[in-house]
């Protein structure tokens, strides 16, 4: 039996060892790639699109770029071939129905999500993505199969405000002033 990894808003896992990589999903994305060849694969969680700065927050891996770097550079450190990567792309949902479609996180993170798959050369093989579905996917990292659990919408409300919690906590965060360390000589 596979090894079982769990990951969350911001985390990542790449693995060469076959494991199943789980995650919940309501506007966030998760982005599964893997090098087939090797049998190395790896799953993200992107919270929003673009990139951290990184001069007012330490947790990178929450933000689109960062993510999906992290992740490649991981799985190429694992021995697999970037110019061999595919990629199946997940969540994105519509999730809270109070924000106006033009301003719904999910639409932007898949947007971001895809058009950098696109940019980067990476062969996007599946999608399921946006509608206003919470998702539950398993990532087989050594089969780059994907399964896929809707949660039916009970769960959804509380999902979502738990993401909409995240969000908060993390553009506050991102506002904070960093720490200053002074070097005597």
């Amino acid at each position: 039996m596979k090894k079982q990894i769990s990951i969350h808003i911001g985390e990542y896992h790449a693995s060469r060892d076959p494991v199943v990589i789980q995650t919940v999903l309501g506007s966030c994305v998760a982005v599964c790639l893997f090098d087939l060849e090797r049998r190395i694969g790896g799953m993200n969680h992107i919270l929003l699109p673009g990139k951290a700065d990184m001069k007012h927050y330490d947790e990178p891996a929450r933000y689109g770029i960062n993510a999906m770097e992290v992740l490649i550079n991981r799985i190429v450190n694992l021995g697999g071939n970037r110019q061999r990567l595919a990629a199946k792309v997940f969540g994105g949902g519509h999730v809270i129905a109070t924000i106006s479609g033009n301003n719904a996180m999910g639409e932007k993170n898949v947007s971001f999500a895809l058009e950098f798959l696109r940019v980067e050369g990476i062969c996007v093989l599946s999608q399921d993505v946006g509608g206003t579905d919470t998702r539950k996917i398993f990532f087989h990292t050594d089969t780059g199969d994907v399964f896929l659990k809707r949660i039916p919408a009970v769960y959804q409300k509380r999902l979502a405000q738990k993401e909409a919690v995240e969000l908060k906590r993390t553009q506050k965060a991102a506002r904070k002033p960093g720490e200053v360390t002074l070097f005597d000589e």
